[in-house]
């Protein structure tokens, strides 16, 4: 996918996982965007485009999209230097913290649409909390491939 103006980081998705547009987050209020989570992964080189990469988890930001929740996972790819520095959100720099949260929140108003917003304070949420998405979404998936919930129109392959 193109976007307006430069990435500072690899963008991409964690396989099978999905964000249930029927599933209202208890805390948010929000329902999910009907899409894989998206992983920020902030290693030291660009990634060619379609790249299947390990990473190492590092936390999780909540953005709302529309009024969608949309995870945007934090990662650095496991074989990238930073990963023996990088532990946890806390060990991530905080302007690198600030970047990803100010592009996400600005990055479709070229197109007429709103600032998306954040929740949880805007707050990035440390590993033990994303481990908790990446399970979450996953059981969703799983749902979702065994029919257990409705695929809407997407195609599922089963």
């Amino acid at each position: 996918r193109d976007y307006h103006g430069p990435i500072c980081w690899n963008y991409g998705c964690l396989p099978q996982t999905w964000e249930d547009p029927t599933e209202e987050h208890p805390e948010l209020k929000v329902f999910g965007d009907d899409d894989p989570i998206d992983v920020v992964e902030i290693g030291s080189k660009a990634l060619d485009m379609g790249t299947v990469t390990p990473v190492k988890v590092l936390g999780v930001l909540a953005m709302i999209d529309d009024g969608e929740l949309d995870w945007k996972v934090v990662a650095v790819s496991v074989d990238d230097p930073l990963a023996a520095e990088y532990n946890d959100i806390d060990d991530v720099p905080e302007a690198v913290k600030a970047g990803i949260r100010e592009w996400f929140r600005w990055y479709k108003t070229p197109d007429d649409k709103p600032l998306n917003g954040f929740g949880f304070d805007e707050k990035f949420l440390d590993v033990a909390a994303t481990v908790k998405v990446i399970e979450e979404t996953h059981e969703a998936w799983k749902k979702l491939r065994e029919g257990k919930t409705e695929a809407g129109k997407l195609w599922t392959g089963v």
